[in-house]
């Protein structure tokens, strides 16, 4: 029987693929998983919804959890736009789950000096960084401004790929959804 109560972090630059690796991972009751939805200060995207995409909450109401000490951690992904981990709904999800993150680089390193051996951190890398650019322009949500900051950010996430415990090239989707299922199942029933 699957512990409850170990988290699995996916992170990576955005467009690698972690998204949609996780939501895979989710589907497979036997895991589980709940997803630890992160709070943010951006706007909602279209087809996004409050509480199940993110916790959608104003600049000052951030600051007053980091104030607070209401987050597990956080991190000022670009400029004014904050993303982080509440803590009331983390304990709350780890009495009765395990629990996976698709969270930032600098997150994902956090989440793991923070619950050490409990975690699995899984880096998703892209093949390369023009297969990202593409990736990025065809999901077609970004501007081409956001698009060259997302890229260069990504190259400095790049090189902290070495802070995870696994490192996935997600260059087969369909290749990467099962290895990652090998991966967390295996972390799971240790």
């Amino acid at each position: 029987m699957i512990n409850k109560g170990k988290c699995i972090i996916f992170s990576a630059p955005s467009g690698s693929g972690k998204t949609t690796l996780v939501k895979s991972l989710l589907k497979n009751s036997e895991l589980n998983l709940c997803f630890s939805i992160s709070a943010t200060t951006r706007k909602k995207r279209a087809g996004e919804k409050e509480g199940i995409d993110y916790f959608y909450i104003s600049k000052d109401m951030f600051e007053k959890l980091i104030d607070s000490e209401g987050l597990f951690e956080y991190e000022e992904v670009y400029k004014g736009t904050y993303y982080g981990t509440l803590k009331k709904e983390l304990e709350k999800l780890l009495s009765t789950h395990n629990v996976i993150f698709d969270v930032d680089v600098e997150g994902g390193i956090k989440l793991k000096n923070l619950f050490k051996e409990s975690a699995l951190s899984i880096f998703v890398k892209p093949p390369s960084i023009d297969e990202l650019g593409i990736r990025l322009k065809s999901r077609a949500k970004d501007s081409d401004h956001s698009i060259k900051l997302r890229l260069e950010k990504a190259k400095h996430e790049l090189k902290k790929k070495n802070n995870f415990d696994i490192i996935l090239v997600n260059d087969d989707l369909n290749m990467a959804i099962e290895r990652s299922y090998q991966i967390v199942n295996q972390f799971l029933n240790i």
